[in-house]
């Protein structure tokens, strides 16, 4: 009898760590993208780009529906803190390497893989798109300061925009919104405006992408996906914001539109719950 009490308290409790609410899992992720940080669909390609972040090997990874890798490849540049994938109509895939905890780096960056380059041998030649923040001053700044962490970044016409991650403690929720010309060289962002959704470290922006349509902006954070409609131009935070909350908790880290009602969605393995790919439909 203690057995068998043991034995449906254990059905239970994988059970409830199954149950991803209005999550859809689709794939079981591979152990080579446990830290999937970034997510993107690319123009005339049936794969899935993945990457991870920090800490880990250069490369990106294109994935079937099934969670399996068809497409490894070795990028030449150095995976300094790899967190985004970006793409443009070209098909061309974009790295975030802006990944920046401390708020001490320098050497921000995004890496530009050709769309041609993506059906070739590797190691993969990148351009390199340099920039900073124009209202950082001091690496690192005051605790007060550190708003200059980014994991999140999305092209739209012939520009990169940048959603930054605050590690200020009670403003957790705030991203401050930059853009910059998606051009090889060294620019200094341009200031667009910032958002605030809550104070909690389950708000942090962690990824973001802009549908096909160029209507839908989705910036994801731990416990949900924010979506904003018709705003003007490229000033999203004025638009309308619907939020999607998950009926599943986990460290979510990549977001991407599979069409513009539909959404694929990363989160990290931690302590054998969590390394999949999820869909999601929004309005």
């Amino acid at each position: 009898m203690l057995f068998l009490k043991k034995y449906c308290f254990l059905l239970l409790v994988l059970a409830l760590a199954c149950d991803t609410g209005n999550l859809t899992v689709l794939a079981d992720l591979p152990g080579k993208l446990k830290e999937a940080s970034g997510i993107e669909t690319v123009k005339d390609s049936n794969l899935i780009w993945m990457l991870n972040d920090g800490g880990n090997s250069a490369e990106i990874y294109g994935l079937d529906l099934d969670g399996d890798i068809k497409e490894a490849l070795e990028i030449n540049a150095k995976n300094n803190d790899w967190e985004d994938l970006a793409s443009d109509s070209n098909g061309n895939l974009y790295i975030g390497d802006f990944g920046n905890n401390a708020n001490k780096r320098k050497n921000l960056a995004i890496l530009k893989v050709k769309h041609e380059d993506l059906d070739k041998k590797s190691p993969i030649s990148i351009e390199r798109i340099s920039f900073r923040f124009p209202d950082q001053t001091k690496y690192p700044p005051k605790k007060k300061s550190m708003g200059f962490d980014c994991e999140s970044f999305f092209f739209l016409n012939d520009s990169l925009y940048l959603f930054t991650k605050n590690r200020v403690r009670g403003a957790f929720g705030k991203t401050k919104l930059y853009k910059i010309p998606a051009k090889r060289g060294q620019h200094t962002a341009t200031y667009i405006g910032s958002y605030s959704l809550c104070d909690d470290l389950e708000c942090w922006i962690t990824s973001a992408d802009i549908s096909d349509d160029g209507k839908k902006v989705v910036l994801l954070n731990h416990k949900s996906a924010l979506v904003f409609t018709n705003f003007p131009e490229d000033r999203f935070f004025d638009g309308v914001v619907k939020e999607y909350l998950f009926e599943h908790e986990s460290q979510k880290e990549a977001v991407c539109f599979k069409t513009d009602n539909e959404l694929y969605i990363t989160d990290e393995k931690s302590q054998g719950a969590g390394g999949n790919l999820y869909h999601i439909k929004i309005d």
